[in-house]
């Protein structure tokens, strides 16, 4: 579906490269930038392994930087997406999923002109604030993203939805190793620019097959508007309401509506929060990695996109889906734990190994909340769905990369930490709603 300047990825169903959020390459280049504008080369020092040292206090100032303008970045992009992707998904029930598959792509490529231009004049990294918000006017990755899902729920039915759902995640995660990889090798072979040229070229690529060879999976109506008031009441009267199939579902489905996108949120926010402090982490000693490295790293983290769905195709098998997105969330949990305490590369890949099945949870939300909507709300359902990832960014962006440099003085490792705590909180509703569809489940057979 679409590429970004911040990581090269492949999606379906266009055949495309695409981010899935954080950006190495990006933090990468703020770090180096930020660093040449300090005079600091810290990674470059025999004794960047050296704990016994004390800590360097420019390399602290490098963090804390790189942390905040990624925070300025993430904040300016994502909130203007917010009131776009509502506007765009909501009219693909109307227009088509094409549109909002095509439209993005074109800003995502404008977005990376942006990032070009200010690598090779070196300007000031806070123009990557203005390729960020054009990109957030063309409604960004979130709205790729919520015409892919809503593609999904037009051609999938009930029963296999969890598992298509996951495969277009895994396909997510396949191509971010790969882009990880040759990324961290390119990068440090040619640098920064040539990447971002094949983002570019991936962007107008992945626009040019959707237009040319994606068929349309709804029907259209020709004199479905844009800009209308209607897009964002319909989004609102999915989550007021509980939609048109809690006719007979009573509070309750509305409730589970509302706990599984909380159970969403928390999930996604801790996913995408603490992505870019991988990066930072694994810069900053003790670690003192490199691109390749950091590259190697980053093909782990999206290796486990695979390893969930296999992992999901597995437990299905035996399980419940519920059951199923608990062992996953128990899986991240660790492994956060382990990325807490991480202080030799060791260490940290073994983080990374344990954290295999982490991608099982969001699939089979996202596969709970489709049903829980008319087949004719999947558009609605998902621009919501993709509003709340924005909020996610919002969130997770706000909350990680202020938490990471006011926690550097006690433990490097806190927010990790202070992430698999939030996953705590998922764990409990997920759980606790299925003892209750059990429940009821039982009680109706019973009477009938």
């Amino acid at each position: 579906m679409s590429s970004t300047p911040h990581q090269m990825t492949t999606n379906c169903p266009t055949r495309s490269t695409t981010k899935r959020r954080p950006n190495p390459l990006s933090t990468q280049y703020l770090w180096d930038r930020i660093s040449e504008d300090l005079g600091y080369n810290g990674s470059k020092r025999s004794e960047c392994g050296n704990t016994s040292l004390p800590p360097d206090p420019l390399q602290k100032e490098v963090e804390t930087l790189t942390a905040h303008w990624n925070l300025y970045i993430n904040l300016g992009g994502f909130s203007v997406g917010l009131l776009v992707v509502p506007l765009l998904g909501s009219w693909s029930d109307f227009a088509g999923r094409r549109p909002v598959l095509i439209f993005p792509n074109l800003g995502l490529a404008l977005q990376a002109v942006v990032y070009l231009v200010v690598m090779y004049l070196k300007l000031p990294v806070v123009y990557f604030l203005l390729g960020r918000l054009l990109g957030g006017l063309s409604g960004d990755f979130n709205a790729i993203l919520a015409g892919c899902f809503a593609y999904v729920a037009d051609t999938s039915d009930r029963r296999s939805r969890t598992f298509r759902v996951a495969i277009l995640e895994a396909c997510l995660g396949l191509s971010g190793m790969l882009a990880s990889i040759i990324g961290g090798q390119w990068r440090q072979a040619q640098g920064y620019i040539n990447p971002f040229w094949l983002v570019l070229a991936t962007n107008l690529a992945s626009a040019l097959y959707t237009y040319l060879f994606v068929c349309e999976s709804v029907s259209q109506v020709p004199t479905a508007k844009l800009f209308s008031t209607h897009h964002h009441k319909a989004v609102w009267h999915l989550y007021s309401t509980g939609g048109s199939s809690n006719e007979s579902g009573g509070g309750f489905h509305r409730c589970k509506l509302w706990l599984y996108t909380l159970c969403f949120f928390l999930v996604v926010m801790v996913h995408f929060g603490v992505r870019d402090l991988y990066i930072l982490y694994e810069l900053s000693t003790p670690l003192c990695w490199g691109s390749e490295l950091i590259g190697f790293g980053s093909a782990a983290l999206n290796l486990g996109y695979l390893t969930s769905l296999l992992g999901l195709k597995i437990m299905q098998c035996c399980l419940e889906d519920s059951w199923v997105a608990l062992v996953g969330l128990a899986s991240n949990i660790i492994g956060l734990i382990v990325f807490s305490v991480a202080d030799t590369t060791e260490l940290m890949f073994t983080g990374y190994g344990l954290s295999f099945l982490f991608m099982t949870s969001t699939p089979v939300l996202r596969s709970k909340l489709s049903k829980l909507v008319d087949p004719s709300e999947q558009g609605a359902l998902f621009a919501s769905v993709a509003c709340v990832e924005s909020l996610c960014f919002l969130v997770g962006s706000g909350i990680f990369n202020s938490l990471y440099p006011a926690t550097l003085h006690f433990m490097k490792g806190f927010p990790f930490l202070f992430a698999a705590i939030i996953l705590l909180i998922p764990v409990g509703i997920i759980g606790t709603l299925q003892c209750l569809d059990q429940r009821r489940n039982h009680a109706d057979s019973t009477v009938s």
